[in-house]
């Protein structure tokens, strides 16, 4: 195992328990005495703060950059609008920007034969950092009516300190947003839950990681007797590292915005074996 690995922790669909399990192990491996930091990557709704408390000490702005033209010196050729992929400069007389569908990929301005376009930030959030504890801290705010979470997703990654154990907690789905947050991570371990809604989620998200070529591995979070997601990860050669139970105290102490460690301290075992499973699978 790497000293200091990035787990993602994902899932198909929201509700499985992701945030649950990312904030636990790390408030397991933080008991530990191990160095570990939680990146909350789920900015269009980060929550993991609400659990963990942190301390902030820093608030950052984060802009990509997008293209503001020179009309005295635009010669209306066109070649701007033709090498943008995603419409956001449309040819009309002169060029018109829409900054809302700018990727930031900044060719535009390479094209631009007389040097008519510059670039300016434009902002889509905040990342902020601070401290819970001995747990690093980091988590993005996306502007409200923000189009693009995988810019603001990869500034937070830019906050990982290496030398901490990283917890990526991924926003739900198979989206942009998600895959911006898996690609960097050494193991993905996918929540999901013993339903016909999170079996056919799990197998989207397994189909969209698996190109990748990332291990995974697979938490069942409130289980009973339907054996139809154990059925599923043992057809498709996936490790289930944990089965979380079913009980209505969890929920209950989730809801208060408490770790479940601090009321039901016989929890913090499962979570001790769901690690000694992952380090198996880094």
């Amino acid at each position: 195992m790497k000293a200091f690995p990035a787990i993602a922790i994902a899932s198909g669909k929201g509700g499985t328990g992701k945030t649950t399990v990312a904030i636990h192990l790390a408030a397991l491996l933080a008991a530990q005495g191990r160095a570990v930091q939680y990146l909350d990557c789920d900015v269009e709704e980060p929550n993991g703060h609400l659990f963990l408390k942190p301390k902030m000490e820093r608030s950052e702005s984060v802009g990509i950059p997008v293209p503001v033209v020179d009309a005295a010196q635009c010669t209306s050729c066109g070649k701007c609008a033709e090498v943008c992929e995603f419409n956001a400069i449309a040819m009309l007389k002169k060029p018109l920007v829409f900054p809302e569908l700018c990727h930031g990929c900044g060719a535009c301005a390479l094209v631009c034969p007389v040097g008519a376009i510059r670039e300016t930030s434009r902002a889509i959030g905040v990342v902020e950092t601070g401290r819970t504890g001995t747990i690093g801290f980091a988590q993005g705010r996306l502007n409200v009516g923000e189009p693009m979470a995988p810019p603001l997703i990869r500034a937070v990654k830019a906050r990982r300190n290496p030398d901490a154990i990283a917890l990526f907690d991924s926003p739900p789905g198979t989206s942009c947003p998600v895959v911006a947050t898996v690609r960097d991570a050494d193991l993905v371990v996918l929540v999901t839950e013993p339903t016909p809604f999170g079996l056919h989620d799990l197998a989207l998200a397994v189909d969209t990681f698996r190109p990748m070529g990332k291990p995974m591995g697979v938490v069942v979070n409130r289980a009973d007797d339907d054996r139809r997601v154990q059925d599923y990860c043992q057809a498709e050669n996936l490790p289930v590292l944990a089965e979380l139970p079913d009980d209505r105290r969890v929920a209950e102490t989730y809801a208060r915005g408490e770790l479940v460690f601090d009321r039901l301290p016989e929890w913090r075992d499962r979570f001790d074996a769901l690690w000694s499973r992952i380090e198996e699978c880094l």
